[in-house]
């Protein structure tokens, strides 16, 4: 394994799913300029996701349809037969 290719600035950031609004606590290296107070008091950075594992069909075994930005009506849109 090559030596000194991982960044050595992680640190403990929150990630919100938007779609249902679960969050969770870890540690990375993404920037953020918006931050969140978390259960223990403190203010993280807040990394908002569109989709994540509580919400995502193949972890959740449910069949629902996340329609994020109205991608679904602009494809439709576009392939539509005129």
């Amino acid at each position: 394994m090559k030596q000194d290719i991982h960044p050595k600035s992680y640190r403990l950031v929150v990630f919100k799913d938007m779609s249902n609004g679960t969050a969770f606590l870890s540690r990375s290296t993404a920037h953020s300029k918006e931050t969140i107070a978390w259960e223990d008091g403190n203010e993280y950075p807040l990394i908002k996701l569109e989709i994540s594992s509580t919400s995502h069909p193949f972890y959740t075994g449910k069949n629902m349809l996340v329609d994020t930005a109205g991608r679904i009506d602009k494809f439709r849109k576009k392939y539509a037969k005129k």
